[in-house]
C-alpha cells in the first residue's frame, strides 16, 4: 500500500455506523476540521488522534489497515509488510511522514495487540508534543537510536535495547541522531 487509505477507512467506518463527522469529532475529542482533514487525507495523521478515533468508532487501530480479515495466523516474511501507515508524529500540521508503520498483524481478527515495524525519521524540529492514550507500548530498537520522552523523564534507547511503558502517561518517541527502525507493540483496550 503506497499511500494512506486511513481517511477512507475512517469515513467508511463512520458512515457504516451512521455517525456524523460532528459526532465523531465530539466523541474523539477532536475538532470537526481535524476529522475532515483526516478523512480527506489532506494532513498526515499522527497516532494520538487515530487512537481516539479508533476508540470512538469502537475498533482497533489496526482496523484502519485491514483489508481481508482472517481468523488464522498472519505471517509476514522478513518484516516486509505491504500494509503501511504513514504518520506525522505528534505534529498534526505536517504533510510528510516522520513515522512509517508496517503492520505485522493486518487482517488478524480479534487481536488485542498491534505489532508494527516502524521506520522513524529524524524530526524536522524539536517541538515535541507529548500525548497519551489508554494502554501500553513495548518498543525494541532494531537500528539506530530513539529518544523517549515519558512524563518528565527522558530515555535514550539504542539498538538492541527495549522500553515498555504505560501509554496513559504523556509521551513522545522520535529518532535521535539519525534514522531508526523499531519493533513496536501497542495495546489499547477497546
Amino acid at each position: 500500500m503506497s499511500e494512506n487509505r486511513v481517511g477512507e477507512k475512517i469515513r467508511q467506518l463512520r458512515e457504516s455506523k451512521n455517525i456524523s463527522i460532528e459526532e465523531l469529532a465530539e466523541n474523539s475529542d477532536l475538532s470537526v476540521e481535524m476529522v475532515e482533514k483526516l478523512e480527506s487525507n489532506t494532513v498526515m495523521p499522527s497516532l494520538s488522534p487515530l487512537l481516539k478515533i479508533a476508540k470512538a468508532l469502537d475498533v482497533r487501530l489496526g482496523t484502519f489497515l485491514d483489508d481481508a480479515p482472517q481468523s488464522g495466523p498472519v505471517v509476514v516474511k522478513s518484516g516486509k509488510s505491504e500494509n503501511v501507515m504513514r504518520f506525522s508524529g505528534k505534529n498534526t500540521d505536517l504533510k510528510e511522514s516522520t513515522l512509517e508503520f508496517y503492520s505485522l498483524a493486518s487482517g488478524k481478527t480479534d487481536r488485542h495487540m498491534e505489532p508494527f515495524i516502524i521506520d522513524v525519521h529524524p524530526p524536522e524540529n524539536e517541538d515535541y508534543q507529548l500525548s497519551s492514550h489508554e494502554g501500553e507500548e513495548f518498543i525494541y530498537v532494531m537500528n539506530g537510536e530513539i529518544e523517549v520522552l515519558y512524563g518528565k523523564e527522558k530515555y535514550l534507547v539504542s539498538k538492541g535495547d527495549s522500553i515498555y511503558y504505560d501509554s496513559v502517561v504523556p509521551h513522545d518517541l522520535h529518532a535521535y541522531g539519525g534514522e531508526a527502525k523499531i519493533l513496536a507493540i501497542v495495546y489499547t483496550p477497546i
